[in-house]
C-alpha cells in the first residue's frame, strides 16, 4: 500500500534537503510530493491522498498550522511534522498544541526527522525495533507500566520511560512534550548511562547509586541508572524546585529499587563486573580469562620472524659499535692535526727552525 508524503516549503533548497533524505528510505510504497505554497498544497492534496504532510510553518499566504487543518478535512488520518525557524516558545507551543506528531527547527536534524517519519507511517522503525513477544517480556512490560504509571500519578510527571542500554524504549507512560527530540534525548542520556558504569568501576562501587538532574528547560529531566542494563528517565514540570526535589528524589530512589527486584525477578542481575578494563553486566557467560593461559602465552617462543628481527637488531648494534670505535681512534690519531692543510703545528714550525728565539 503506497504512503504518500507531501513536503511544503518555500524554499527550493529545503526541499530538496528533505526530499532526498526521504529518498534514503528506499522504500518503493512511499510517495514524495512537493508544493511551494499552501495553496499549492491544497491542490496536490485534492489529487493525491496524503498520509504524511510535512510542512513549514511559515508560508506565502498561510501558516502551515491552517494548511494543516484544511489538509485533514479532505484527509483526517495526516499525520504532520512542522519544521520552523523561529524560536518563539509562544509559537512553538501553538504548533505542539495544533496535534503535530512532532515540531523540528533549522537546521533539522536528519536522523531524528527520519525516525519520526517511519513512526508516522508506521514503516519498520529502525531506532526502537520492536522486540519479540512472548510470556516474559508482555508480563514484564504489564508490571513496570504499572510500577511506571503510579509513580507518574504519584508526582504528576509528564512522562517516565524504563530505557535499556542500547537506548530502546522497554515500558512508557506518557510522552515527552516534544517528542520530535525523543530519539536525540534518549541517545545522549545513554551515553551518560555508559560513563556511569565507568565512574562506579573505577570508585569500587559493586552497585550503581547515581542520579542526573536536568532543570530549567521544557521540562525537568531525572535520569537515574538501575541496573547496568536499565535506566529510568522521568520528566515534568517543577519537579526539582527547592519545595519537591527531595521528596522527587526520594520517590524515585524507591520507585528504582521496586523496578530493580522486578528485574531480579526475570533473572536480570545489577551487579558491575570488571573485565579488561571495561564495565559489563555481571553474567554467567563473562568471565575472565584465567591466568595460567595469560602466562602460558607470555612463556611461549617468539615466532621465526621475530628472531630474524632480534638478530638483525644485534648484527645493527654491532655494526654501530664498530663504527663508533673507528672514528674513536681516528680522532686520537689525527685529533693534534690542524684541520687546514696550509697551517703547521707549533712543534713542526720548531723543526724546521722557523720558531724565533729557539736557536741551537
Amino acid at each position: 500500500m503506497d504512503r504518500n508524503i507531501l513536503l511544503v516549503d518555500d524554499q527550493r533548497d529545503i526541499l530538496r534537503l528533505l526530499h532526498s533524505t526521504l529518498d534514503t528510505l528506499k522504500n518503493a510504497e512511499v510517495k514524495v510530493f512537493e508544493a511551494p505554497s499552501g495553496e499549492e498544497a491544497l491542490l496536490e492534496s485534492t489529487r493525491h491522498k496524503v498520509d504524511l504532510l510535512i510542512s513549514d510553518y511559515k508560508l506565502p499566504g498561510m501558516s502551515g498550522i491552517e494548511l494543516m487543518h484544511k489538509v485533514r478535512v479532505r484527509h483526517p488520518e495526516a499525520k504532520v511534522i512542522l519544521i520552523s525557524g523561529v524560536t518563539d516558545r509562544k509559537v512553538r507551543e501553538e504548533m505542539l498544541n495544533a496535534g503535530a506528531l512532532a515540531v523540528f527547527d533549522k537546521p533539522i536534524p536528519l536522523a531524528d526527522f527520519l525516525d519520526v517519519v517511519e513512526r508516522g507511517l508506521g514503516l519498520v522503525q529502525t531506532i526502537f525495533p520492536a522486540e519479540k513477544a512472548d510470556v516474559k517480556v508482555e508480563e514484564r512490560h504489564a508490571r513496570l507500566s504499572d510500577l511506571l504509571a503510579n509513580f507518574r500519578q504519584d508526582i504528576n510527571a509528564d512522562a517516565v520511560f524504563l530505557l535499556n542500554d542500547r537506548g530502546l524504549v522497554q515500558a512508557r507512560t506518557g510522552k515527552l512534550r516534544d517528542d520530535s527530540m525523543e530519539v536525540s534525548l534518549i541517545s545522549t542520556l545513554m551515553a551518560i548511562h555508559g560513563a556511569s558504569l565507568k565512574v562506579a568501576r573505577h570508585n569500587h562501587q559493586e552497585t550503581l547509586d547515581s542520579y542526573h538532574v536536568f532543570s530549567g528547560g521544557d521540562h525537568d529531566l531525572l535520569f537515574i541508572p538501575v541496573t547496568p542494563l536499565y535506566a529510568l528517565l522521568v520528566a515534568g514540570k517543577d519537579l526539582v524546585n527547592d519545595a519537591h526535589i527531595l521528596e522527587t528524589i526520594n520517590s524515585l530512589l524507591a520507585l528504582r529499587a521496586q523496578v530493580e527486584k522486578s528485574l531480579k525477578s526475570l533473572g536480570v542481575t545489577g551487579e558491575l563486573h570488571a573485565v579488561s578494563g571495561d564495565v559489563h553486566p555481571a553474567s554467567p557467560a563473562l568471565e575472565t580469562a584465567p591466568a595460567p593461559q595469560a602466562q602460558k602465552q607470555v612463556d611461549a617462543p617468539p615466532a621465526p620472524e621475530m628472531e630474524a628481527l632480534l638478530k638483525a637488531a644485534t648484527a645493527q648494534k654491532s655494526k654501530a659499535n664498530d663504527m663508533d670505535d673507528f672514528w674513536s681512534q681516528a680522532a686520537e690519531k689525527h685529533g693534534s692535526k690542524p684541520a687546514n692543510s696550509e697551517v703547521i703545528s707549533l712543534e713542526e714550525a720548531r723543526k724546521l727552525g722557523l720558531v724565533p728565539g729557539d736557536g741551537k
